[in-house]
């Protein structure tokens, strides 16, 4: 049976020096869930530029809200947990594809934009991901017919190649992204 949870809230802390010492600067909860598909999840936890800086508690503000596009520059990052419900519950008669659509490409600006129309799990992007397992299972589709199957603490290192994440099992599987934005050479 496919069983269909909601995402947990992430616990974020961010440390930085304050008056020269190591100091919480925040420490909040956090999960971007999906109303048209609310067992799926993309919580952005944090952007770097191309270029950050570190030293004093200003530079360790929150840049999250203020991040227009989910595919980091050029030596920019994005740090993100997803959670992909199975599969199955997208074949529900109940699920409307087009406006979990529209609301993945306003919630994921950028990444959204990378995914094919013909097949929506399927996308290219000129980054380097770091892809952990977190939780359950999940498979990496390359396209080409070729499926890797990864379970918990499973890593995957993605060098700009076309592939799409498949969950096929009967539980939800969450697993933790780091974009390093790359330069695509032809």
């Amino acid at each position: 049976m496919t069983q269909a949870t909601s995402p947990q809230p992430i616990r974020r802390v961010v440390i930085a020096n304050k008056n020269g010492k190591p100091s919480v600067v925040s420490d909040t909860k956090a999960v971007r869930t999906f109303d048209n598909h609310p067992a799926f999840a993309n919580t952005l936890l944090w952007a770097t530029p191309s270029q950050p800086k570190v030293g004093n508690a200003e530079l360790a503000a929150d840049p999250v809200q203020p991040t227009t596009n989910f595919l980091p520059p050029v030596g920019g990052t994005r740090f993100m947990i997803v959670t992909f419900p199975p599969d199955a519950l997208m074949g529900d008669p109940s699920f409307d594809g087009a406006a979990f659509g529209a609301e993945v490409a306003q919630k994921t600006p950028g990444l959204a934009q990378t995914f094919e129309m013909d097949d929506p799990a399927m996308h290219t992007t000129d980054t380097v991901d770091y892809a952990v397992v977190l939780d359950g299972e999940v498979w990496l589709d390359l396209g080409t017919g070729e499926e890797l199957h990864l379970q918990k603490h499973d890593v995957v290192i993605q060098n700009g190649a076309r592939h799409g994440w498949r969950n096929k099992g009967t539980n939800a599987a969450t697993m933790l992204f780091v974009l390093i934005g790359a330069e695509r050479r032809k």
